[in-house]
């Protein structure tokens, strides 16, 4: 994760970067520990639910980081928004295996740290979570259902931290 910050009218820049090395390590350990607990005697099950990280089956992952990516700089809209360039070229369904998955924000000017950071915490988490709730779909479908409360969760906890941030509050010297 890494923090850029600069200054707008009034505004702060900053960028939250994960790393798509450290994404797939972690949905490769949760994914080794799914599969470990399972019962023995279906090896090949097992042995499917943990391979998340091997060739072939990464290019899956990839494809549910880019759009789980999509879906977090869509959550934080009003930070991240972006004006369409003129001339902007058609997009493509061309698997892009990005080195680092970034988000931009435009923060208010009395934005806190302290929940910058916890975003990045709260982000990194939901993308290794997205994932894993889409492979367990695939190779484990008794413990979607847990991946897909688990990034369900973690979506609320993001989109109210950013509510309660927002501003400062000002209080009336009067109650009436």
């Amino acid at each position: 994760m890494a923090y850029c910050c600069g200054k707008e009218a009034g505004r702060k820049e900053a960028s939250l970067s994960f790393r798509r090395a450290e994404l797939i390590y972690d949905a490769g350990n949760y994914s080794f520990v799914e599969a470990d607990i399972m019962p023995e005697g279906d090896e090949c099950r097992r042995h499917q639910v943990s391979d998340i990280g091997q060739a072939g089956n990464v290019d899956r992952v990839t494809r549910v980081l880019n759009m789980a990516h999509a879906e977090c700089v869509e959550m934080l809209y009003p930070y991240t928004k972006e004006e369409i360039p003129d001339g902007q070229e058609a997009l493509g369904d061309v698997l892009e295996e990005p080195e680092v998955y970034e988000i931009r924000l435009s923060l208010p000017e009395g934005f806190s740290l302290t929940t910058l950071r916890m975003l990045e915490h709260l982000l990194h988490e939901y993308l290794v979570c997205r994932v894993l709730a889409d492979w367990m779909s695939i190779t484990n479908p008794e413990s979607e259902g847990k991946w897909e409360r688990k990034f369900a969760t973690l979506r609320n906890k993001i989109k109210s931290s950013l509510v309660s941030r927002t501003g400062k509050v000002r209080r009336k010297l009067k109650p009436f």
